[in-house]
């Protein structure tokens, strides 16, 4: 109980400084967002090569990897939303337990929805669907690849709103806007189309080391 209410007080906390960073941001509607601004991924046009292991989910579940009918460029970010976003990122990674894909099914990758054990790509996989039920437009939930300090490969959600493109991560309780993440961000789901990815952008100078483990 106590670790939840500290949770609680660091989420609350964050979001002041969300929006004090973001302040000189108004919020404005999708179709006119400056996706210029440093809140924002950049990412290179065209499409770039699937993650394998996106590959293999998108055989075994095409129905979750089609084009988005009128995909949406940005979701508003209201409270109702915000709070949604920490309660889903707080309860995927409160009742998954981390498990690394080759000691659980004996491969190095193998992305599908968690049963209790998954490894960084089953929590983003569990937290998107979370946020469709709960009424997102899938064009603003993107699967993304980063890597760490180390160099090690890492999965995220992004999350595409008017105020940025916010993180939902299994190694941090907090929901962080991209550029304050210690990860390189390497790609993503297109927004157009959930079985395809895109190249991002990301020239920041990387100095902060992931400790915790997938």
């Amino acid at each position: 109980m106590r670790e939840t209410t500290t949770m609680s007080i660091a989420a609350k906390a964050f979001k002041t400084v969300l929006i004090a960073a973001l302040a000189a941001f108004s919020a404005m509607p999708a179709a006119a967002l400056d996706l210029t601004n440093v809140a924002f991924v950049r990412v290179v046009s065209g499409n770039t090569s699937i993650p394998v292991g996106h590959a293999e989910f998108c055989k075994a579940r095409p129905a979750e990897c089609q084009a988005n009918a009128d995909p949406l460029l940005a979701v508003t970010l209201d409270e109702d939303r915000w709070n949604q976003l920490l309660d889903i990122n707080a309860h995927v990674n409160g009742t998954v337990v981390p498990v690394s894909d080759s000691d659980l099914y004996g491969v190095e990758e193998f992305w599908t929805y968690p049963n209790g054990y998954g490894d960084c790509e089953d929590f983003v996989l569990a937290k998107r669907r979370a946020l469709i039920e709960a009424g997102w437009p899938a064009s603003t939930l993107l699967m993304a690849v980063v890597r760490e300090a180390n160099g090690d490969g890492h999965a995220v959600l992004l999350v595409r709103t008017d105020r940025g493109d916010l993180v939902l991560d299994n190694q941090d309780g907090l929901v962080r806007i991209w550029n304050e993440t210690p990860y390189q961000f390497v790609k993503r789901q297109d927004q157009a189309h959930a079985g395809r990815w895109v190249d991002m952008i990301d020239d920041r100078a990387i100095t902060v080391a992931a400790t915790a483990s997938h």
